[in-house]
Parts: C-alpha cells; sequence; structure tokens
C-alpha cells in the first residue's frame, strides 16, 4: 500500500473514508487515525493498524453539537452548553450511545465519546465525509502522539491510506474528557483544556436566582418555593460561619486587619464587634475580606451544583447586593415587610426583647433599598398563604 500525502485534495480523503480506508488527520491537540465511525469493518482497521486493545473504546470526531442528537440518547442540557463554549476544541464529551454507534467503537459499552477538532482541515473533512470520524490519536498503542505529518508517517507508512499534511499541531496535547453520561459528572482524562474550565463554564449556564432582604421579612418562603422547583439554595450566612471554622487565610486576613481578635485560630465576635460596630470605615475594611471569600466559596458550591448535573441554584444573603454575590444572579428578588411584623418575627424566633429585635432591624436596610436595588420585590405584609402563593407565582414567572 501506498500512503498518499494529501494537503489540499480533501475530496479525495473523503472518498477514501466513505469507502472504509485509513486517513490521519490534523487536529489542533495531535494527529489522528481516522476512519468511518458508522463502518464497523473500517474501525476495526483502526485497532489492527494501532495495536489498540479493543477493550478500548473509541471517540468520534463530529461538525458540530447536531451530531449529539443523532448519535447519542439522554444528552444533558449540560453537554450542548459545554459544546456551545468549547467547541470547535480539544474537549471530548463523553455520552450514553444510541443505537447507531457501533459496538466496536463503544467497546461494548453504553457511552461514546464525541469531539468537534478545531482545525479548519478537518472540520472541512467532516463536512465533505458527510459522517463522524473515529480518530484516536494516530499512533501505535503506547507511543508518543504525533504532532506532525512526518511522525505519522514514520509510524504508519504504507500501513494507511493517507495523511493529510496539515503542518504541525498547536496543542501537542490530547482533549480533555468529560464524562456527562451519569451525575455526578467527571473528567476521566485532564489533557489540552483545564478542568477548572469546564466547571466553571457549566457553573456560569446555571439558572441562579438571589432572595435578599433584612431580618425576619419571610425569606424563607421564597426560598422553599425555589426549593420545590429543585434548587439548590445557598445559605451565605450559613457559608460565612462554615469559613470562620474552615478558612484559616480568611481568619489571617482578618487578623491583621484587626490584631487581637483571633485568639487559637478562632474569630472572637464580641472583640470584633467592638472594633467594627460604630466604626464604619473599619466595617467596610470587614467587609471586604470576608465577601471576596464568601463569594469564592459561592463559586465552589455552584461548580459542585454543576457537577451533579443541576440547573437551578438559589443563594440567599441580606448582604447580596453589597457584597458582589449578586454578579452570580440572573434574577435578585428583595423581600419586604412592614418593620412591626418583622420584629414580632425576630422576638419569635429566637426569643429576644423587642428593644434587641428592634434595634437589629433598624440597622439593616429599608424596604426602600431593596425596592431600588432588586429586579423584583416580594411584600410580606398580608397572610402566610397569601404571600406562599405570591412566592409561587413570582417564582413561575422568572422562570418561564
Amino acid at each position: 500500500m501506498n500512503t498518499q500525502i494529501i494537503t489540499t485534495q480533501l475530496s479525495a480523503a473523503a472518498e477514501i473514508l466513505r469507502h472504509g480506508g485509513l486517513v490521519a488527520v490534523p487536529t489542533e491537540t495531535v494527529y489522528g487515525l481516522a476512519a468511518n465511525g458508522m463502518d464497523p469493518a473500517a474501525v476495526a482497521r483502526i485497532y489492527q493498524v494501532k495495536g489498540r486493545p479493543e477493550a478500548k473504546p473509541l471517540s468520534l470526531m463530529v461538525r458540530d453539537a447536531s451530531a449529539m442528537a443523532r448519535c447519542c440518547v439522554d444528552v444533558p442540557q449540560a453537554a450542548y452548553a459545554l459544546a456551545d463554549r468549547f467547541w470547535p476544541g480539544p474537549l471530548t464529551i463523553v455520552l450514553r450511545a444510541g443505537d447507531a454507534v457501533p459496538e466496536l467503537v463503544r467497546a461494548g459499552g453504553e457511552t461514546v465519546g464525541l469531539r468537534c477538532p478545531d482545525h479548519p482541515v478537518t472540520l472541512e473533512l467532516l463536512r465533505l465525509a458527510g459522517t463522524p470520524l473515529a480518530a484516536p490519536s494516530a499512533n501505535p498503542s503506547g507511543e508518543p502522539s504525533p504532532g506532525t505529518a512526518d511522525e505519522v508517517l514514520r509510524y504508519f507508512n504504507g500501513r494507511i491510506d493517507a495523511v493529510i499534511d496539515g503542518g504541525a499541531c498547536a496543542l501537542g496535547r490530547e482533549s480533555t474528557v468529560a464524562d456527562l453520561s451519569q451525575t455526578p459528572y467527571r473528567i476521566l482524562r485532564v489533557g489540552a483544556l483545564p478542568e477548572t474550565e469546564i466547571w466553571d463554564a457549566l457553573a456560569r449556564r446555571l439558572r441562579v436566582i438571589g432572595i435578599t432582604g433584612g431580618t425576619g421579612c419571610g425569606k424563607t418562603t421564597a426560598l422553599q418555593a425555589l426549593a420545590a422547583r429543585g434548587a439548590r439554595i445557598i445559605d451565605c450566612d450559613a457559608v460565612y460561619h462554615d469559613l470562620l471554622q474552615t478558612s484559616a487565610p480568611m481568619l489571617r486576613e482578618i487578623d491583621a486587619r484587626f490584631p487581637g481578635v483571633v485568639e487559637n485560630g478562632a474569630l472572637r465576635r464580641k472583640k470584633l464587634g467592638a472594633v467594627v460596630f460604630g466604626d464604619a470605615a473599619a466595617l467596610a475594611d470587614l467587609s471586604a475580606i470576608t465577601h471576596r471569600y464568601v463569594r469564592a466559596a459561592v463559586d465552589a458550591l455552584l461548580r459542585d451544583w454543576a457537577r451533579q448535573g443541576g440547573t437551578l441554584a438559589a443563594i440567599d444573603a441580606i448582604a447580596l447586593i453589597e457584597s458582589g454575590v449578586s454578579d452570580r444572579c440572573q434574577t435578585v428578588i428583595g423581600v419586604v415587610a412592614p418593620r412591626e411584623a418583622r420584629i414580632r418575627r425576630l422576638m419569635a424566633r429566637e426569643s429576644i426583647s423587642r428593644e434587641y429585635a428592634a434595634a437589629r432591624i433598624d440597622a439593616q436596610k429599608p424596604n426602600e433599598w431593596f425596592a431600588a436595588h432588586c429586579d423584583r420585590v416580594l411584600d410580606n405584609s398580608g397572610t402566610l398563604e397569601a404571600f406562599q402563593e405570591l412566592c409561587h407565582q413570582t417564582i413561575q414567572e422568572v422562570l418561564q
């Protein structure tokens, strides 16, 4: 067999593939050894030429995300989100395979990896061939992956039908493989695309609703309406208190700014309060530190929820807007209630005096502030039943 070297005649390479041949193709990562991915006999030649164990499945090169519907079943929205963000690019997405994918490609399993290469030559070849291409790296199993056509020829000259010389591969490293066939999603191989970028991309596609309002206003009722829709509820107050127990860096920053308020690794809250309450500049400095750590922790929780396959989250924080956490939200809902009703709720909930409850509430933002800074406002001035109905109606409208 003479191995053709093809530079511009991609139609000839497409014809070889349609007739069951093998063509080495360039990508942005490494050269791949391609065959018609829907032709079991052609796929078998890949295993034979590479010396690849048939127990190892192959991935399929595709033109775009529309191939997911043709090749796979039960495709989560997260897969389309990653394809929209990273395709064409060095990301292989593993999904549950449909019946159209040959068993040999799947190595008898139930999943298949799809990848859209970021190389104009191979994308055009996929268009001309009109079929997904099975295309592992173009090297004998166990050997380094090739980054040039010459390296491919050193491996397979005379053993494959053609190699398309598309120049040196830019990245020289295999794609990252993300398994979205089940939850929690996971990374099977870290390659050219960093893992953190994948989870960040999924977190940014979450629908995130912010719930804010003063103490005793009734935020819990609004959050219950979101939880009933399957939302992950993130309580920023709970996040902050967890950080007080787990974040040594945050405590070090607080102690550096307010010496002596951290003793034996624990924050002395009354001692800190004596310093910052009544001193607006000091309180602003404290908030700048804690808000930054809370934002980072919220981001981590959103990434984790996205990995679990979640699609909806709610963030609960009195200082949602001032902390900058509202930047993570598509919609911010403020909950307001009459002062007297809030005082009664706070007294009953925490068994505190009327004077102390009133002082806490009066130290917070007034209802008018939330009305001016939130996308929507829920007025909790009636009965519990009426407010529950208002919350459900508003959440339904927001999520439409």
